[in-house]
């Protein structure tokens, strides 16, 4: 009976996450792609080394691509997330892609980027809790950067202004806090994202 639900689960978020016919897995970057990028992190500000911003940008799109080979990534994230789960998949949940890219950004030691972590939907019943990383300007805060999502898309680097994203993201460590005060007694309130 287990085994049934997990495949009529299984089935059913098949057709959910990214349109159908739209490829997975790994994308090799064009150069006005990571120009793009590149820009982005720019911006953010003037004290922005832009070498430190070309060289975030092309590690963002590079190593996304390393990873969604050694995810093994050829379906949907929903349906990728159902097979890692279900032991089929090595890794490749959305919070993996944002350790492992973190882990790499930060053998950079930037002096002029700061990396950060959000989550988004950890307190929504129907959809499900979403992690990624945030790249800001040394000393901003995350509201204040741009998401780098490799999940997002399969394999293929989603960035946008974190204001602008679809997604309402909270700071990682206050969602963990709320979390294990959860656990410990009734929730608290739900923590506020910074504004």
């Amino acid at each position: 009976m287990f085994k049934t639900l997990h495949l009529l689960l299984f089935l059913a978020l098949a057709a959910c996450g990214v349109p159908p016919g739209a490829d997975m897995g790994p994308e090799i970057a064009t150069p006005d792609q990571v120009a793009g990028l590149s820009r982005a992190l720019q911006d953010l500000g003037p004290e922005v080394d832009p070498e430190e911003a070309r060289r975030a940008a092309r590690i963002a799109y590079d190593y996304t691509a390393v990873l969604a080979r050694e995810y093994q990534i050829t379906d949907t994230p929903l349906v990728h997330n159902t097979k890692v789960n279900m032991g089929i998949k090595p890794r490749g949940l959305c919070y993996q892609w944002a350790d492992d890219l973190q882990a790499r950004l930060a053998q950079e030691r930037f002096r002029t980027l700061t990396l950060h972590r959000g989550i988004a939907n950890y307190d929504k019943t129907f959809r499900i809790e979403h992690s990624t990383l945030i790249v800001s300007r040394r000393g901003d805060d995350m509201f204040a950067g741009i998401v780098l999502d490799p999940w997002r898309k399969g394999g293929r680097l989603t960035w946008v202004r974190t204001a602008e994203d679809e997604y309402d993201w909270i700071e990682q460590a206050k969602v963990f806090a709320w979390k294990l005060a959860a656990r410990a007694e009734d929730a608290p309130s739900r923590p506020a994202k910074a504004q």
